[in-house]
């Protein structure tokens, strides 16, 4: 192929994927981030505990958590573009519905049923999964740019819910977001997203056929890649990145769902609580990238301690420094860290297990992630409602984040991974 015709090639349609992808992942993550905001409202309006708030939350990272490993398997089996869209649809109600809370019992089934099962069809997880097809040598890249759309919902969805809370009603406010769903989400899925490079007559990358021989190395199958999700539990890979991703939900969840209540009572108005979250998650987008990028270039393992190492830190900070000046170092560093687990443990256990059953591998880790963050959110509830402070829940997540990077330093990633098999022996890639 000559020079002028590369320079005519088309963008790679996996990049359209990527960019739809992302947009999935701004609407439904920013949306369901924004509960932090109704809290006091709905306090306030019925008089519900903080741990009755906490609890419908909470059971709904539980419910999204045990969902995700059946609705991966039918990911798995049939038409994933298929399941993302009628995820979003469900989702886009619910959310909607939500405006017409009147009693308990129906936010906690609608947000904590009904909203959250639906989350599992239109999840990163199973976006995650669906870039992992399209692309190889730059899958940690591709996945750290997905990710990224979670954190740009957060950044922008959050305070925008705030304003439109403050200039109108909770009520309104929660229509807007299912509507934002409905309407914007649900047509990118539609028109950009397929299920396969090989549907299209595409390779994964883009590359083209005369550059597919010296590609094949960097797919080569690890050696212990598996046909079935339940053969991944036979190896300690599974075990080590499932242990650190439960402590991965267990400080994320309760950030999610407590930080602009916390930031409030630490003297904050609701606005500034908005936009010290909006910030974490503006730098959350440079963690999800960074991460992606580097992954792509060094180990995942390793830079997948070093994540959790600098959120324990965050989380040390917000304990040292009371009052606005903890608030913000901790949207700080925690805006660099959070999201940035995400692209490394989606890839290294697509290196490491392969593509087979990802999306069912990757949806039982995300639900050891989300029992992490149901405990999580209860616990801080209730340990609020106890003791009038979020200090005690807020200090043991922290501690738990320095055995999670060691759970996570210390996968073979050498040894297993696929990326660093040699065509000579599969047993001559040992080592770390």
């Amino acid at each position: 192929m000559s020079s002028t015709e590369k320079a005519k090639a088309p963008l790679y349609f996996g990049w359209y994927v990527c960019a739809a992808t992302v947009f999935v992942a701004f609407v439904t993550t920013g949306a369901r981030s924004s509960f932090g905001i109704f809290i006091i409202p709905l306090e306030e309006e019925f008089g519900w505990s903080r741990f009755m708030l906490s609890s419908a939350v909470g059971t709904g990272f539980l419910v999204n958590g045990l969902t995700q490993p059946f609705v991966g398997r039918l990911f798995d089996q049939f038409s994933g573009r298929t399941v993302i869209m009628v995820g979003l649809v469900i989702a886009g109600l619910a959310t909607a519905s939500l405006s017409l809370t009147f009693n308990y019992l129906f936010l906690f089934f609608v947000f904590g049923i009904l909203l959250s099962t639906a989350m599992s069809g239109a999840s990163v997880t199973n976006t995650m999964a669906l870039l992992a097809k399209w692309f190889h040598r730059r899958r940690s890249t591709a996945l750290g740019i997905n990710v990224a759309g979670a954190s740009l919902g957060g950044l922008t969805l959050v305070p925008f819910g705030m304003f439109l809370l403050q200039a109108t009603s909770w009520r309104v406010t929660w229509a807007a977001l299912g509507l934002i769903i409905l309407v914007l989400a649900l047509p990118m899925v539609y028109f950009f997203i397929r299920n396969d490079p090989a549907d299209m007559g595409l390779q994964p990358d883009g590359d083209t056929e005369e550059a597919t021989p010296a590609n094949k190395l960097e797919r080569k199958r690890g050696p212990i890649e598996v046909e079935k999700w339940s053969e991944s539990f036979r190896s300690w890979p599974m075990w080590q990145i499932s242990a650190a991703y439960t402590v991965c939900g267990i400080t994320t969840g309760m950030i999610a769902a407590h930080f602009v209540p916390y930031a409030i009572g630490q003297g904050l108005s609701g606005t500034l609580a908005a936009l010290a979250f909006g910030v974490m998650m503006a730098l959350n987008v440079v963690g999800g990238l960074g991460a992606g990028f580097l992954g792509d270039r060094f180990g995942r393992k390793n830079l997948l301690a070093a994540v959790y190492v600098l959120r324990g830190i965050a989380f040390i900070f917000l304990l040292l420094f009371p009052g606005a000046t903890g608030v913000w170092i901790f949207a700080l560093l925690a805006g660099f860290s959070w999201i940035a687990s995400v692209p490394l443990t989606t890839s290294l256990t697509a290196d490491v297990y392969g593509l087979r059953a990802l999306a069912t591998i990757s949806g039982i880790s995300f639900l050891c992630h989300q029992v992490g963050s149901f405990v999580s959110i209860l616990a801080a509830g209730l340990l609020f409602d106890i003791t009038g402070s979020y200090t005690l829940p807020f200090a043991i997540g922290g501690a738990l984040l320095f055995p999670a990077a060691i759970s996570a330093f210390s996968v073979r990633e050498r040894k297993y991974s696929a990326r660093y098999q040699t065509p000579l022996s599969t047993a001559a890639a040992a080592g770390d």
